[in-house]
């Protein structure tokens, strides 16, 4: 680990800032910072430093990372929770995981019967139902321009498709298709085979089949398996090794902050 230690002048005299500079594990080159008190005691969080200095100085506008006082940064956050709270009185979030499919009534003709006063009439007392809704076409599309999105609101970045994987319809795009695949997989509970007719390249608006993605038909064979299974082994073997380096190098640095603990302690007593 790298120790940077220089005064915060934000924080009455005598007051220390420390960085400490990760070497190694998934969170090498990230930093932690801590405060020293005049007398050595040693803070890691605002909230500690909050408490211990009172209301001797004002630390709303304090950024705990860089030691600087950003009352800009207080005002963005006094706003953020205003319009957040504006949000919540209007309504909760909406996470419905449900695909954005437009839900349409059947348009189509019901049977009906003409009543008359002939004798002979029947009457039929029962409709026929159609259990079966009409669907949008491409509906697909209206997942383009979404992305996914990490806790620091990082897009990540899509995954790519095997060659053999190809979209049909209008405007197709590598992200519409992935989009499209991993929504088949969401919601139907049979086979994923792509568009099996020929003639939807033609005219796919007549013979796109609804149930499958708009891709071309495409078969998985044991080979494909196979090489997805290597690769899942090699994923896992890496995460194994880098989680074991992150849970060496914690204990590294846990074993460091009680020797310079011990030796702080020694110094003041």
């Amino acid at each position: 680990m790298e120790k940077k230690r220089s005064d915060c002048p934000c924080l009455p005299p005598g007051w220390k800032k420390e960085a400490v500079i990760r070497k190694s594990g998934l969170s090498a080159g990230k930093s932690d910072v801590y405060y020293y008190s005049p007398s050595g005691k040693k803070f890691r969080s605002k909230p500690q430093l909050a408490r211990y200095l009172g209301n001797s100085i004002d630390l709303n506008s304090f950024d705990f990372r860089t030691g600087m006082m950003m009352p800009n940064k207080l005002q963005r956050t006094k706003q953020r929770l205003r319009n957040e709270a504006i949000n919540q009185s209007k309504g909760k979030l909406d996470l419905n995981t449900t695909l954005p499919i437009r839900q349409t009534a059947s348009i189509f003709k019901q049977p009906v019967t003409k009543v008359t006063d002939h004798p002979n009439n029947k009457v039929r007392s029962e409709l026929q139902r159609i259990t079966e809704q009409p669907q949008q076409l491409f509906w697909e599309k209206r997942l383009q321009g979404l992305s996914a999105c990490d806790i620091a609101e990082q897009i990540i970045k899509s995954m790519e498709l095997p060659k053999g994987l190809q979209g049909i319809g209008p405007g197709h795009t590598n992200e519409a298709l992935l989009s499209a695949i991993a929504s088949a997989l969401h919601t139907s509970s049979g086979p994923i085979t792509g568009q099996l007719s020929a003639a939807v390249e033609k005219n796919p608006a007549v013979w796109l089949n609804i149930y499958q993605p708009l891709c071309k038909a495409f078969v998985v064979t044991d080979k494909d398996i196979r090489k997805q299974e290597e690769r899942v082994h090699q994923v896992r073997k890496k995460l194994e090794e880098a989680l074991m380096a992150d849970e060496l190098a914690r204990a590294e640095e846990a074993t460091e902050e009680r020797h310079v603990d011990r030796e702080q302690c020694d110094a003041l007593g």
